[in-house]
């Protein structure tokens, strides 16, 4: 069975227990399990961050907790409540406390539809007619996202993508969800809007005590916001606990290739990166590979398998810090390992948008940059 860790004092808000999610490609083919045994849980005002590379079972996960999924086995509890196979009635209730914000805010957000029509969608679904109402609830979420409530009256045409994606936070939280979804939400911006995104994310999980299972590839954006952290590969948990942890000395190779794997500005650090993967086992591709049926699923590409890897699967057992790992060479591997490069500390000058490059270093500086225009450095290292 494949766990996270949480703190036991704080109330779960979100729990998906031993979930398993098959697919086939015909009739008679054997179910891929896009979803193997996985158990995880948010707690309120907690951030969990699920990071992994395309295919690893990221969106199917959040797809479950929507019910845009089947389950095959296992069970989802919303705040006490198993929400697994309730009927499509019971959902819509659920709108009351859960939301998602998707990753593309211009598919999200009906183009035909004024901002204040598109905001009003989910109180409608949950029975509230009420113009007054609704058209006091979308001034003050415009507010709280930073935008003028004269916006209700525009299209999202008229907008920049960073205001959109505000405008699609904002209808998420008009029905004062206490769990938020957020698939790729800061994925599909440039650097200085994913910036602010992420503040104003943070901001108003203080402000309104939510819960959120942020779902990303950048290691980067997860260690800014997330509390924890579980890291997928086909559908399995390799790795999860305290993202301070995680990040900072990860138990798992996979959770390692994903950390080196990071763009950096620093060329040389760049070449020192690329040296500290070790190749791949003898015989084996660096590219993903079908799942193995009985061992590790990560064995194919781990520069340090060995012949139990391949024939069993490892278990996830917790760690004396609190984290949990699936990994049969835990900790050997890291001795074997050539040491990871460290990465430079980032000037301290602000940094504009018009001049943030595409590096992991500068990434995390432009992170805590607020509206005003000022820059706060945090100087981070892999």
């Amino acid at each position: 069975m494949t766990t996270t860790t949480h703190s036991a004092t704080t109330p779960a808000v979100l729990e998906l227990r031993n979930i398993r999610v098959g697919y086939r490609r015909r009739r008679k083919d054997p179910l891929f399990w896009a979803l193997d045994d996985v158990t995880l849980t948010v707690t309120r005002g907690r951030t969990m961050g699920l990071i992994g590379e395309s295919g690893s079972g990221k969106s199917t996960l959040a797809k479950v907790i929507l019910g845009l999924a089947p389950v095959h086995s296992g069970s989802v509890t919303l705040l006490d409540r198993d929400i697994t196979g309730i009927s499509a009635a019971q959902r819509r209730t659920l709108g009351r406390t859960l939301q998602a914000v998707f990753q593309d805010p211009n598919t999200s957000l009906n183009p035909s539809y004024t901002i204040g029509r598109s905001l009003a969608e989910p109180m409608r679904a949950q029975g509230i007619r009420s113009k007054e109402q609704i058209n006091k609830r979308t001034a003050v979420m415009l507010q709280d996202v930073n935008l003028d409530p004269a916006a209700a009256k525009k299209y999202p045409r008229q907008f920049s993508g960073g205001q959109r994606q505000r405008i699609s936070i904002a209808r998420a939280l008009m029905t004062e969800p206490q769990m938020v979804i957020c698939d790729e939400a800061v994925s599909a911006l440039d650097l200085s809007v994913q910036a602010q995104i992420l503040n104003l994310l943070s901001d108003l999980q203080d402000e309104h005590q939510l819960s959120y299972l942020f779902i990303s590839h950048d290691m980067s954006v997860v260690r800014h916001l997330c509390h924890d952290v579980t890291v997928l590969y086909q559908g399995q948990v390799m790795e999860s606990g305290p993202t301070h942890l995680v990040s900072q000395a990860p138990a798992h190779p996979y959770t390692r290739t994903l950390l080196l794997a990071a763009p950096i500005a620093d060329p040389t650090v760049q070449r020192q990166r690329r040296t500290a993967r070790v190749a791949p086992a003898s015989g084996t591709s660096a590219t993903p590979t079908p799942a193995v049926s009985t061992g590790c699923p990560f064995a194919p590409r781990c520069p340090f398998a060995i012949a139990t890897c391949w024939d069993t699967r490892p278990e996830l057992r917790t760690l004396p810090d609190g984290r949990a790992v699936a990994c049969h060479r835990y900790p050997e591997w890291q001795q074997e390992a050539p040491p990871a490069p460290t990465t430079p500390a980032p000037a301290l000058t602000p940094v504009t948008p018009t001049s943030v490059p595409l590096s992991h270093t500068i990434r995390e500086t432009s992170y805590t940059a607020m509206s005003s225009g000022e820059t706060n450095t945090k100087e981070t290292e892999i």
